[in-house]
């Protein structure tokens, strides 16, 4: 049987660039090598897309703080439909084309609907949301107001953009409550995330976000669990079991989550009442639906104490790492590492497929 193509598309122009690296290791270890071939794509932090060879593609692989995209490869493209036709830059390549695209890229240039509309043009399955989907499931600011015309539960926020007058710290206390969070419309893995508790140190915390966007958002703190359910599927999603998140840190932040394996304690299953497991699982559904998400999604959710869920975020591209919640989450749900990329991939082609079906012309 020939084996499938999969282009694994990670690093990127993102601050995230070190978490993709990561995620991509985990992905290229475990994919199942008697039905795919693994195509190693490589983004560097300039831009530039790389065909990696299998063997040292990563520096410094078990350092998470210093782990690096070895560059010395050739520069590579895929043109308008192309069909997955990989384009050397510099010269001719014998490599065929990629059947599907496994984009493995977190945050901007790469989760928020870039590659995904560069993948379409390119005429290429890929696993993950669409471009609609990846633009909604990156900005916090749009998704937040998604849902909240959803009907889904959802704590205060406030949103500022690059010029306009910053409040004082009293007036959004006055709102939000203290502490309340600041960080970046669009990014993830908790880069440039600022918990806030006075003045002295709500200035440089907007500073520090709009470092990373031109829109920020000012969240308020929510006194709860902190729930996480993996969502698997494109119409008709499936829920996993419940995971809970207890970090060690003053929150979950980048280094709690990547860095140090001991800077949270994750709980899977959590353990929780008497049906809110399946409340979690319920809105989880809705939120991904909602939001127009598709294949994969990690929905993150509070449990209050006095039982309410809000949900915080979708991420539709959830880390892969080997601390990484989303695999680990459909692993005590019954899926292997494996098995979940095998049918992240499925449900990327059956979506091309079905797409492929629809009428372009009227005449």
């Amino acid at each position: 049987m020939k084996k499938i193509k999969v282009g694994i598309i990670f690093g990127g122009k993102s601050a995230e660039h070190e978490v993709s690296l990561q995620s991509a290791k985990n992905v290229f270890d475990a994919i199942d090598r008697e039905k795919y071939e693994p195509v190693l794509i490589g983004i560097d932090k300039t831009g530039r897309w790389l065909l990696g060879a299998s063997d040292h593609y990563l520096l410094n692989v078990d350092d998470p703080g210093q782990i690096s995209l070895n560059i010395v490869r050739n520069p590579i493209t895929f043109a308008p439909e192309s069909n997955g036709e990989i384009c050397s830059v510099e010269g001719q390549l014998d490599n065929g084309a990629i059947d599907v695209a496994f984009p493995i890229l977190h945050g901007p240039m790469g989760e928020d609907g870039t590659v995904q509309g560069f993948l379409r043009l390119a005429n290429v399955p890929f696993v993950g949301a669409g471009v609609l989907g990846s633009a909604i499931g990156m900005d916090k600011d749009v998704m937040k107001r998604l849902l909240r015309d959803a009907g889904i539960p959802i704590g205060k926020f406030l949103v500022l953009t690059d010029g306009e007058r910053i409040p004082r710290f009293s007036e959004v206390a006055s709102v939000l409550g203290a502490p309340f969070f600041v960080k970046p419309a669009n990014m993830g893995s908790s880069v440039g995330v600022s918990k806030v508790h006075d003045e002295a140190s709500y200035l440089a915390a907007v500073e520090l976000a709009f470092s990373f966007d031109v829109k920020i958002l000012l969240e308020e703190f929510i006194d709860g669990r902190e729930i996480e359910c993996a969502v698997l599927g494109n119409r008709d999603p499936l829920a996993s079991v419940i995971g809970e998140i207890k970090p060690s840190h003053d929150f979950y932040s980048y280094d709690a989550k990547y860095l140090d394996e001991k800077g949270a304690v994750l709980e899977i299953p959590a353990v929780l009442p008497a049906g809110v497991a399946e409340q979690a699982q319920d809105l989880a559904i809705r939120t991904f639906k909602a939001l127009s998400a598709e294949g994969l999604g990690r929905i993150d959710m509070f449990l209050k104490a006095n039982g309410e869920i809000l949900v915080n975020e979708i991420n539709t591209i959830p880390g892969f790492t080997k601390i990484s919640m989303y695999p680990k989450l459909w692993e005590a749900s019954g899926i292997s590492y494996p098995e979940l990329i095998d049918k992240l991939i499925i449900l990327a082609i059956e979506r091309f497929e079905k797409e492929k079906r629809l009428k372009t012309s009227f005449l």
